[in-house]
């Protein structure tokens, strides 16, 4: 039997993923920091779900990122969609792909990954202001 485990992304800031993250309910889980090898792990998941984990790898001598070994995105389904983006954009975070169709949205974290956010259940109807909003850029 395969399990999945957890997908890793590499940042340059963790404590501004960290809190991203925390936006879309995420928590986190435990964190090891390894001076011998400077770099800290962190785990984190989706409160009452013991499945797979997003590990977030802060090498401290590093100082951004720009987007390579080909990373797509990581998916997250939501209670409420609309909800979920005004949240992040009262935070500042930018709709990539607003939720017109009440189904999916797309943002960025901090570093520049592509989140596909998908409603739970059935798509929402469609509701202003998101229904109108064009893309804001690549996704």
């Amino acid at each position: 039997m395969t399990q999945f485990l957890h997908a890793m992304l590499r940042v340059s800031d963790p404590d501004a993923t960290v809190a991203f993250f925390r936006l879309l309910g995420l928590e986190e889980r435990r964190r090891k920091e390894v001076p011998a090898g400077k770099f800290t792990l962190i785990f984190l998941g989706a409160p009452g779900d013991e499945g797979g984990e997003v590990e977030l790898t802060h090498n401290w001598d590093q100082t951004g990122y720009d987007g390579g070994r080909n990373f797509g995105h990581l998916a997250f389904a939501v209670a409420d969609i609309y909800a979920t983006c005004q949240t992040l954009t009262e935070a500042g975070v930018t709709i990539k792909r607003p939720p017109r169709d009440g189904h999916m949205a797309f943002v960025r974290s901090p570093d520049g990954i592509s989140i596909e956010l998908l409603q739970k259940g059935d798509a929402l109807a469609p509701a202003e202001p998101w229904a109108t909003q064009p893309n804001t850029g690549d996704w």
